[in-house]
């Protein structure tokens, strides 16, 4: 077999229908659009979610919640993920973000204390939880709030 040999599986590949192209083709005239009305007509038809001037289902169900725009975006990752890093590394979010823990430093970024931790690191964050403290200066570490 040779590139200039491939073709599709037959079957798989179907012309598009020509519509309003004469009585023989099964598709003239109306051009499957039926007879008149709005259907019929270029541009016609309804907008989406319209449902005949009955009270759309959008507008009938109530609304609920809010957005809070003072929300911080704040990026969690556990103690068990710094791992990755050589012993006595200053781990920065700039540092996590070149070797790709997180996608994104956000508003800022909080170590949580899930898992073991091996290495003696630094430490610099926004945030850190309680038992993540004490798991990194148990490992012999440092923690420093950013």
């Amino acid at each position: 077999m040779k590139l200039h040999e491939l073709k599709p599986a037959p079957g798989s590949r179907k012309k598009p229908t020509r519509k309003g192209q004469g009585p023989g083709s099964g598709l003239g005239k109306t051009a499957g659009r039926g007879q008149k009305g709005q259907k019929a007509r270029s541009g016609g038809g309804v907008r989406p979610g319209f449902e005949g001037g009955q009270m759309p289902l959008q507008r009938r169900l109530p609304k609920r919640g809010f957005t809070n725009i003072f929300k911080k975006q704040i990026v969690a990752i556990n103690v068990q993920e710094l791992n990755r890093f050589e012993n006595n590394t200053v781990v920065t979010p700039e540092l996590l973000k070149e070797t790709g823990v997180i996608k994104k430093i956000g508003d800022g970024v909080k170590i949580l204390g899930n898992g073991e931790l091996e290495k003696s690191l630094t430490v610099k964050a926004h945030a850190f939880s309680k038992s993540a403290e004490q798991k990194i200066t148990a490992a012999g570490g440092n923690i420093e709030v950013i």
